[in-house]
């Protein structure tokens, strides 16, 4: 419910038991600013100015015997970002960690000449403890711990921006590249693709600073079709990586997304060290869909070249839906790694479905080949309740494989709340029993 709304009503209330509703008309109507402006959620009107507020509070525990000195059970070596840490693994001694993370954005809007004028304020926190190994030297639990923190509550987001379809930003905040259009479509994913959080990249080697300090300008040209450029990193941490030029080209509507982004960094001192181009297309079309995507990158200073490449289809029947995937990664001219994944899906009942997938990564420098294989059944207990529970296999390029099963339990009740638990046990060709317990408590507003 608005804040305002209930003013209003407090106004009008008085209003009419003084007989003098209409000589606060005025101030009925300055109240209504949010609704003039078009915006809506929480929200608080001044004569002028509309002030959005929405946050999020995150909770995560997790308690098991997961990690071998921080090390776990099946490491997949990738191009992408160093590889992939999959599956616990025990040892014999317990491991936790604990970390929550809150933010609350304000947004104060008012109108002018050139459309809507805003001030944004992000302030954010998150706080975290890990322990490993724990009581590994026979004193305190704590002997192997490491944690970190944000150092308090700080400014996470800090700008103006004023206009409708073009809009001019500057202050603190995030970068404007169009990253997306990526998403491999097979149930488990590509590997390479899963080390950048699902997607192409253009490379660990090549630094690209976003985001920060930024001078950025957007532009809905119509028809879908939308264009941004910027300077952003001005406040880069050294002279040589400061400023980063971006721009990029999209496209959105009738089923179709597309973009191509580009983007080279330290351009404030003169010489540019570092350039990227980012790439991807996704469409649907009746009951098939097409991700293709594509991302290079160019250090200059050490001379080294990164491209990615992804492609993926999938094919709904009935209650079947069948996907594929590629990828392709080469390194600084290392031989070309590449990788392929399928699944099937059905959906055999109202509210229960059936994922069946493989996935396949092959390294092209070794020669040796990662892969996993699993199956998993997702079912709507109630309205609100998931229970998902999964099983497989993983075994990676240095022939260290394991077994593996989870179970997981979903609640989303409304009111912007969420929970879930998680449990996962892998049993590795050494070391004991792997087991962890995952946990997380979320609740959002606006």
């Amino acid at each position: 419910m608005k804040i305002r709304s209930l003013l209003l009503g407090s106004v009008a209330a008085a209003g009419l038991s003084t007989g003098a509703f209409a000589a606060d008309l005025g101030v009925l109507t300055s109240l209504d600013v949010c609704d003039a402006l078009g915006l809506s959620g929480l929200t608080i009107s001044s004569d002028t100015n509309c002030l959005q507020i929405t946050g999020e509070v995150k909770y995560n525990f997790n308690w098991g015997d997961y990690t071998d000195n921080g090390d776990s059970a099946v490491f997949v070596d990738t191009e992408a970002d160093g590889g992939l840490d999959l599956l616990p693994v025990g040892n014999g001694y317990n491991d936790w960690s604990s970390k929550f993370s809150a933010w609350i954005k304000f947004v104060a809007t008012a109108d002018s000449d050139f459309g809507p004028a805003k001030a944004v304020l992000k302030l954010k926190q998150k706080d975290y403890k890990l322990v490993t190994d724990a009581g590994y030297y026979g004193s305190s639990a704590y002997d192997t711990s490491t944690g970190s923190s944000s150092g308090g509550v700080y400014m996470d987001e800090a700008y103006v921006s004023i206009g409708d379809s073009t809009v001019i930003m500057a202050g603190k905040k995030g970068s404007i590249m169009k990253k997306g259009d990526d998403e491999p479509l097979n149930w488990l994913g590509l590997f390479n693709s899963e080390d950048v959080d699902s997607g192409v990249s253009w490379g660990p080697d090549v630094s690209i600073g976003d985001g920060g300090h930024v001078i950025q300008i957007t532009s809905d040209l119509g028809n879908g079709v939308s264009v941004g450029a910027g300077l952003e990193n001005l406040n880069g941490s050294t002279a040589s990586e400061a400023g980063t030029a971006v721009g990029y080209i999209a496209y959105a509507g009738e089923g179709i997304s597309a973009h191509v982004t580009v983007a080279a960094a330290g351009v404030l001192d003169g010489t540019v060290e570092d350039w990227g181009v980012h790439a991807g297309f996704a469409g649907t079309f009746d009951n098939f869909k097409v991700v293709l995507a594509g991302a290079y990158g160019h250090d200059d200073v050490m001379s080294r070249d990164y491209w990615n490449v992804l492609a993926s289809a999938s094919a709904t029947f009935d209650m079947f839906t069948i996907a594929a995937s590629f990828e392709a990664v080469q390194n600084d001219g290392n031989d070309t790694d590449y990788g392929a994944g399928a699944s099937i899906a059905a959906t055999v009942s109202d509210g229960v479905t059936l994922n069946l997938g493989g996935r396949w990564y092959h390294e092209g420098t070794s020669g040796d080949d990662s892969y996993q294989i699993a199956a998993s059944v997702a079912a709507a207990v109630t309205e609100s309740v998931t229970l998902t529970g999964e099983i497989g296999y993983l075994n990676n390029d240095d022939g260290e494989d394991a077994m593996y099963g989870s179970a997981k339990l979903a609640w989303a009740p409304g009111g912007g709340y969420t929970s879930s638990v998680k449990g996962t046990v892998s049993s590795a060709n050494w070391g004991d029993l792997g087991y962890k317990i995952e946990t997380e408590f979320k609740k959002t507003f606006e």
